[in-house]
């Protein structure tokens, strides 16, 4: 069989609960469920970072954010390092990457690793903007509202998306890998009609309303710094309205994609694979957005989907698998040698028997230690208050870890308690229960697993050896100034 092309679709900063096929009766994703009835849905995928940057930076090269340090907004993806992209390019494969996303590579990686990025349709239109006085509830909330129309706005997604039209409209020579990472669901919560009319407020499931017992200070923190409490369930309700509207609305998108893909011939012969690089709380504890150390369920779990030629039909696969697997996988798939250590798993078992177990616990991090308060986040509008918050209290954002087996969550921190959560009744994990005496071998088994993971992935050696002995000249040079 010849090599499968390779659509990666990702939207950013989706909760894996907002898509039908992931239990949700009320969202309208019929397009990401039609995916999965044709390919293979992962009840247990987790993102290994809870912040833009740094996951998809771990899923390019198959490293945990702390292995080489990509732990930050700004460390990007070097030259010198390895990513998919690079591996596919170099491996035979046409690589369009559409739009132009600055938060993945550094100066010179995307040329290196790309035959196209960029656009065929320049978006227009930002985002509408802040539309209420600052330090109110909603402001602090980054709820926008509804898009004046008419049309669908030329943002940065639909421009993307137009663009990965004409680019698979012009019947690009395989094999190739078409990259399309998004920007919706990510807030601020705004959304142009049909998609901000689309839900009732009636018909949203409940939020997480509970604050949760001892849970990291952070969210309390969060909480007092944007004034959440300030909002009405009216209001809490009114955002994930906007936040399921703007779910639809890439969902659609998706949908065009795939119909295009369809147009030209594609489908039995491209791997499509839909996943984000984290969740989003969306009310739940009280919070929105995301944090640097936060280790919830709602902003690690991963809607992943896989279909295509070989992958099991309407299935699901309930094995654990992380972010870092994608990169081993895509180049399985791709029939190329990795040249690197990394610590990705290939799915591939999974994707040809959903029965099959590629790991049996996944690990999560994020968040600095005190000593690198010059590299936290400096932001000003509505994102201020998040970046004020680490500087000023740095301890809030240290270093942490989670790992997750079957049956519990253990969250070790380094400035503060750990947590441990029973997920058989506590699914959504808001009651710690650290302290809970029957439970403390459980906490120091998962413990020594999780130093046991740090120590094994703590840094990489290359796999090109330096000589030795170089050839260097002795004594005086010409250049050489005493």
């Amino acid at each position: 069989m010849s090599r499968p092309n390779i659509l990666i679709f990702m939207p950013d900063q989706q909760r894996a609960d907002t898509i039908g096929c992931f239990g949700n009766s009320v969202i309208q994703t019929p397009h990401i469920d039609a995916l999965a009835a044709r390919g293979t849905r992962f009840s247990n995928a987790w993102v290994n970072h809870p912040v833009c940057s740094p996951s998809r930076v771990n899923m390019m090269t198959g490293w945990y954010p702390h292995t080489r340090g990509h732990r930050s907004l700004t460390h990007l993806v070097q030259p010198h390092e390895p990513n998919l992209l690079k591996y596919l390019k170099q491996g035979g494969y046409q690589v369009a990457w559409a739009g132009a996303r600055g938060d993945v590579f550094a100066p010179g990686v995307t040329e290196a690793s790309t035959h196209f990025c960029g656009w065929t349709t320049k978006p227009d239109r930002r985002g509408m903007g802040p539309q209420f006085t600052e330090q109110s509830a909603l402001y602090n909330s980054f709820y926008h509202g509804r898009r004046p129309g008419p049309g669908t706005w030329m943002d940065f997604d639909e421009a993307s998306t137009c663009t990965a039209l004409d680019w698979l409209n012009s019947k690009p020579e395989g094999p190739w890998c078409l990259w399309l990472p998004l920007i919706f669901p990510h807030l601020p919560f705004e959304v142009e009609d049909p998609w901000y009319s689309m839900y009732q407020s009636e018909d949203l499931p409940q939020r997480g309303r509970h604050y949760g017992e001892g849970k990291p200070l952070f969210h309390a923190a969060l909480r007092d710094k944007y004034g959440t409490a300030r909002l009405s369930e009216d209001e809490w309700t009114e955002i994930r309205r906007v936040y399921y509207g703007m779910v639809s609305r890439v969902d659609s998108q998706f949908g065009r994609v795939m119909q295009a893909l369809e147009s030209i011939g594609g489908l039995d012969n491209t791997l499509v694979i839909y996943l984000t690089d984290h969740g989003e709380y969306l009310g739940d504890f009280g919070l929105v957005e995301k944090w640097p150390s936060g280790m919830d369920r709602c902003l690690l779990q991963n809607p992943l989907i896989v279909a295509g030629p070989g992958v099991k039909e309407g299935v699901t696969a309930s094995t654990f698998t992380e972010m870092v697997d994608i990169l081993p996988t895509l180049l399985d798939q791709a029939e190329i040698e990795v040249g690197h250590t990394h610590f990705g798993r290939s799915l591939t078992p999974a994707l040809l028997n959903p029965q099959a177990i590629v790991r049996d616990q996944a690990f999560s991090e994020g968040g600095f230690s005190l000593d690198e308060l010059g590299l936290l986040e400096i932001s000003s509008g509505e994102y201020a208050n998040k970046a004020n918050l680490q500087h000023e209290h740095p301890e809030l954002v240290g270093k942490t870890i989670a790992l997750r087996d079957q049956q519990y969550t253990f969250v070790y921190r380094l400035y503060e308690n750990n947590e441990l959560y029973d997920r058989a009744i506590d699914p959504n994990e808001t009651i710690n229960r650290i302290d809970s005496s029957e439970l403390q071998s459980v906490a120091l088994d998962m413990q020594t697993r999780v130093q046991d993971w740090l120590v094994q992935s703590a840094d990489v050696i290359p796999w090109q050896a330096d000589p030795r002995f170089p050839k260097i000249p002795h004594g005086k040079h010409d250049n050489f100034h005493y």
